[in-house]
């Protein structure tokens, strides 16, 4: 399935800050948890993760730092802040008011037509 891009461009952050109030992590991890989050259906790139998060850190919700893997590389880890972790919150309250909209329309919209529709 093809997710809409203004649909990714909504919930990049509020998705970034939440897996990264599961913990620090660097970019490729970042990707592969968006990509299990979403069973396989958002497979975000290098080139629409790297700018999100330097925003983010520009706006003082994620902090980065230079780490050493296991296997010796250099790698960025990121953080989520107090002030990402106050944004994180706000945007959970926005994203619940969406998604109860969403499903009380689809509710209405999905419901079986009834006779006096049928005839008109």
């Amino acid at each position: 399935m093809r997710i809409d891009k203004d649909l990714v461009a909504a919930s990049a952050t509020p998705l970034v800050l939440g897996i990264l109030a599961e913990g620090d992590l660097y970019g490729y991890a970042i990707l592969k948890r968006v990509s299990e989050l979403s069973g396989g259906s958002m497979q975000w790139s290098d080139g629409m993760l790297y700018p999100l998060l330097h925003r983010l850190e520009r706006l003082g919700y994620v902090d980065s730092s230079w780490g050493t893997s296991e296997a010796g590389r250099r790698r960025k880890h990121y953080a989520i802040t107090q002030a990402g972790m106050e944004a994180l919150a706000e945007r959970q309250q926005q994203w619940t008011v969406v998604a109860d909209a969403l499903r009380q329309v689809w509710h209405t919209t999905q419901r079986p037509p009834s006779a006096a529709e049928g005839r008109a």
